[in-house]
């Protein structure tokens, strides 16, 4: 059915899981032309007018299925090329439908071939994944050097393993996070931290994953692709091992 301007939607922010209660007037004012004074009162951090601009200054909405199951967690899948490095489960906290971090979501890590997403990851690797860059519009393109992608389980409970249906929420090349890495993020709390406050036991893991990238890379170049394309993988290379290897406190 359609909404009716004068109904209230129950709405949480991605980016902090607060609540926000809005007509449906006031949403779409919002999303079009941002605070004024049709739109109410918002705490969000985000500043709306979403299609300003148009295409060309990337305006744009998502309308994205919303996967009640979200709650009991997403799962990011670590790609570099083609090749899975490792699988987190990112439970958002308590009441949350967002399992960034600093919100208090809790992260699991698991290694390539763990058995309790053996279905998924068969599925994705070896059927979905040559699909991928050409329903982008992106066909004849390499798979991004380092990516990842996230799942939200959108099968009713009780589903059997090989029968689950999992959605992409969403994919990501130009912004990868290392979750194990968190600890030499520098924030308003932590302004000094750096890799040697990164535990010395998943030190060995972020090597394998830079020597991981290394052998990826070296395969790209080697499929003489464009010369603008080996720059870009040169530079992110460049800075990750620039980054893997700072000056240290110890």
């Amino acid at each position: 059915r359609l909404c009716a301007d004068d109904e209230v939607l129950d709405m949480m922010e991605a980016n902090d899981n607060h609540s926000e209660e809005h007509t449906v007037a006031e949403f779409v004012e919002f999303c079009l032309n941002g605070r004024t004074a049709k739109s109410g009162t918002w705490t969000s951090k985000g500043v709306g007018k979403y299609l300003e601009g148009g295409k060309e200054a990337g305006g744009q909405l998502v309308d994205q299925r919303f996967c009640p199951r979200i709650v009991g967690g997403e799962l990011r899948y670590n790609m570099i090329g083609d090749s899975l490095f490792g699988i987190i489960h990112k439970k958002p906290k308590e009441g949350g439908i967002s399992a960034v971090s600093g919100t208090g979501s809790i992260y699991t890590f698991y290694g390539p071939k763990e058995k309790k997403f053996a279905s998924l990851t068969k599925n994705f690797l070896g059927t979905d994944l040559e699909t991928v860059m050409p329903a982008l519009g992106l066909e004849g393109e390499p798979i991004p050097l380092w990516w990842t992608s996230d799942f939200i389980n959108a099968s009713p409970p009780g589903t059997p393993e090989k029968e689950e249906k999992w959605i992409v929420g969403e994919f990501n090349c130009s912004c990868v996070g290392i979750s194990k890495c968190l600890a030499a993020c520098i924030v308003d709390d932590s302004p000094e931290a750096c890799f040697s406050d990164i535990s010395k036991k998943t030190r060995p893991k972020l090597r394998e994953l830079v020597i991981w990238l290394d052998a990826r890379l070296l395969l790209f170049l080697q499929t003489k692709r464009r010369r603008n394309l080996r720059l870009l993988q040169l530079g992110t290379i460049s800075r990750l091992v620039q980054w893997m290897c700072p000056l240290s406190k110890e």
